[in-house]
């Protein structure tokens, strides 16, 4: 087998499945005149039989953004046979996950709103719960910038991506983080999933993070990983080594808090969250840990104030 394309197809299958999963209709648009008035329907041939979903009262923006992603949920099912195909042909078999694993892949959907709101906050992006509600569920909301509304998308798609079965069997490692990144930094870089090259600075620190190779970010996820630690440990300094290394050009924080939350679901642990109410507190703990103090108290700090137990 060769096991590097396969893990490179699941990463692809995983996403297109992620994708698919924020279309939020499946069909052929129509228009419908009902008394004078125009409406839009999903249609779609099921056991047989063709079916009409009411979607919403018609208007042009509606229609052709329904339209738009009619097109490209076709695509992306394409695609996915493809990836299927090719998975099939390489010998690739699916597992099954464990039942404490999927008890957390559901606790994960239940509070996937929150986690993706609390993230939010940590990163500076102003929206109430009800905006981000509404952004998760309809793509758009008003009196948001576009930039926000893009980077709350961008979540929705990591999450939905670490949760995928497959992502969930495949190894833990620098290529699932760095596929991670390309999710958050969708739409605002070209190349956002790959390691940074140029200096940045972090705001509020006098820390400069070094410019970081690949062969030592992947070594050092590994020896993390192979360590002795407990599995919420490992979780815990995976995230705190990918933020303080920044690894990306941005999203480093997102980035991180996923692929260690992805550990965590993986392992039937639970979630890591930075709750609203504790964003300060962490921020002035993560300036401290840049600036190589206090790193047990940040990590005391995520074990007792972050960490979701289901």
């Amino acid at each position: 087998m060769d096991f590097n394309e396969i893990q490179k197809l699941l990463n692809e299958q995983a996403e297109c499945r992620a994708k698919i999963k924020l279309i939020p209709f499946d069909g052929s648009i129509e228009v419908k005149e009902i008394s004078g008035e125009k409406y839009l329907y999903a249609r779609k041939r099921e056991g047989g039989k063709n079916t009409s979903t009411y979607i919403d009262v018609y208007s042009d923006e509606r229609f052709e953004t329904l339209t738009r992603q009619a097109v490209e949920l076709r695509s992306l099912k394409k695609d996915l046979r493809r990836i299927e195909k090719k998975l099939a042909e390489l010998g690739y078999a699916e597992e099954d996950l464990s039942p404490r694993v999927l008890l957390n892949i559901d606790f994960a959907r239940a509070n996937v709103k929150t986690l993706i709101y609390d993230q939010a906050v940590l990163e500076g992006i102003s929206t109430t719960f009800p905006q981000t509600d509404a952004i998760l569920e309809n793509g758009v909301v008003n009196g948001v910038r576009a930039q926000d509304v893009q980077k709350i998308l961008n979540l929705k798609h990591a999450w939905e991506f670490i949760l995928d079965k497959d992502v969930l069997l495949s190894e833990t490692n620098y290529y699932v983080l760095a596929h991670i990144a390309g999710m958050v930094n969708e739409g605002f870089y070209t190349n956002g999933g790959t390691i940074r090259g140029v200096p940045v600075t972090i705001g509020g620190t006098s820390y400069v993070p070094p410019i970081p190779l690949e062969v030592d970010v992947k070594e050092t996820i590994r020896d993390i990983l192979q360590s002795k630690d407990d599995e919420v440990e490992k979780a815990i300094r995976l995230c705190l080594y990918c933020m303080k290394t920044q690894v990306f050009i941005d999203g480093n924080k997102r980035a991180s808090i996923i692929f260690a939350n992805r550990y965590m679901i993986q392992k039937g642990k639970g979630l890591l969250v930075v709750p609203e109410a504790k964003v300060e507190d962490f921020k002035k703990l993560l300036v401290a840990y840049y600036e190589g103090k206090d790193e047990d108290k940040i990590t005391r700090f995520f074990m007792d104030e972050c960490w979701r137990k289901f």
